[in-house]
């Protein structure tokens, strides 16, 4: 177990709220550098709003089109707000999807990012031995937010073949033993919550299944890596999750599942959830000695919050490490040296 004051990792999901990659590894390295092991782009440009622009990726597919006619996906957080309303797509009639159909760019985006990563690291910005993170999200995501329940299983497949091909482009082109991949599974935990109208396949295998398929899919010399969300377009979760208990059901069948082995799971904690209730699941957890366990219960100007959330949830499981919820993208860009800060309070011991 990695106790405070020894080694906890400090754990960046992704997206950060500055203007480029440049600035986000030089101010990710000033405020927590000392702390990580792995580093991210801060997913700047297209990604700051995670996988909204995978609609037009999507919709430029040959074989798919909109769905006139079909009232739009309500993309609704867990207290009723409609966040967006999403148009949903389909498969054109008699049309088969091809997985190079897709343009989504995440490899283009990441040796792109790399370039700077590698410059800065070698000038000393960046700690040595850090590894360039990419969060990606899973086939999935753009699957259940966008298509039609009943033509997912048309799409899914093609959809999957593509990411794993933006894996092997980017192992392809980057020095393997310096990277690391973090699948973003929202949609999946939401699908387990009945967010989704259901389609063809269940949930629970249909999902399972892809998060092998792409977990497997990566390179052994690259680290591998889940992080399990509740989704935060607005800052707030889509569902308020009950307890721990759907997280740990997913991450046991994802480590029995996937071949190669898991370098660490990311599960996040409500900011109001430091009772024993919420976190009592973990005890049934089932992963390696050496995969970490990473949990996202660093929230914003609550350092007693965060002290209590860590020491409830070391009451049910180790905890190797610590971050927030979900990216930071989404909240306010003020608050990015309060969030070091409070990251490193903890890493620290303090």
């Amino acid at each position: 177990m990695a106790e405070i004051g020894t080694k906890t990792v400090v754990h960046l999901v992704g997206s950060v709220p500055l203007p480029d990659s440049e600035t986000v590894f030089k101010t990710l390295s000033r405020g927590v550098g000392p702390f990580l092991t792995r580093m991210p782009d801060g997913e700047t440009g297209i990604r700051k709003t995670w996988i909204r622009f995978l609609q037009d990726v999507l919709a430029r597919h040959p074989a798919i089109e909109v769905a006139h006619g079909v009232p739009p996906f309500k993309f609704t957080q867990w207290d009723g707000k409609v966040v967006r309303e999403i148009p949903r797509l389909r498969l054109k009639k008699g049309a088969s999807v091809d997985a190079s159909g897709f343009k989504t760019g995440y490899a283009e985006m990441a040796i792109a990012s790399f370039a700077v990563f590698d410059r800065l690291q070698r000038g000393g910005v960046i700690p040595a031995g850090v590894r360039f993170q990419v969060s990606i999200p899973t086939p999935l995501a753009p699957a259940y937010n966008n298509i039609l329940p009943a033509d997912r299983p048309g799409v899914i497949p093609a959809l999957t073949r593509h990411f794993i091909g933006e894996i092997e482009a980017i192992a392809r082109a980057l020095p393997n033993e310096r990277v690391a991949i973090q699948w973003d599974v929202c949609q999946e935990v939401l699908a387990w919550e009945n967010y989704y109208e259901p389609g063809p396949a269940d949930f629970r295998i249909e999902t399972i299944d892809v998060l092998k398929q792409i977990g497997d899919g990566v390179p052994h010399a690259i680290e591998l890596g889940y992080h399990l969300c509740y989704g935060s377009p607005a800052d707030e979760h889509m569902v308020q999750p009950k307890d721990a208990a759907i997280m740990v059901e997913i991450t046991n069948r994802i480590a029995a599942g996937v071949k190669r082995p898991i370098q660490f799971f990311h599960l996040p904690v409500p900011k109001g959830r430091s009772d024993d209730a919420f976190f009592a699941p973990l005890r049934n957890l089932k992963i390696d000695a050496s995969t970490q366990l990473y949990l996202g219960l660093i929230h914003h100007n609550d350092a007693a919050g965060d002290d209590a959330r860590l020491a409830a949830a070391r009451k049910f499981t180790r905890v190797d490490g610590i971050g927030t919820e979900c990216g930071w993208a989404r909240g306010d860009p003020t608050r990015v040296e309060a969030l070091m800060g409070a990251h490193a309070r903890i890493a620290r011991g303090t």
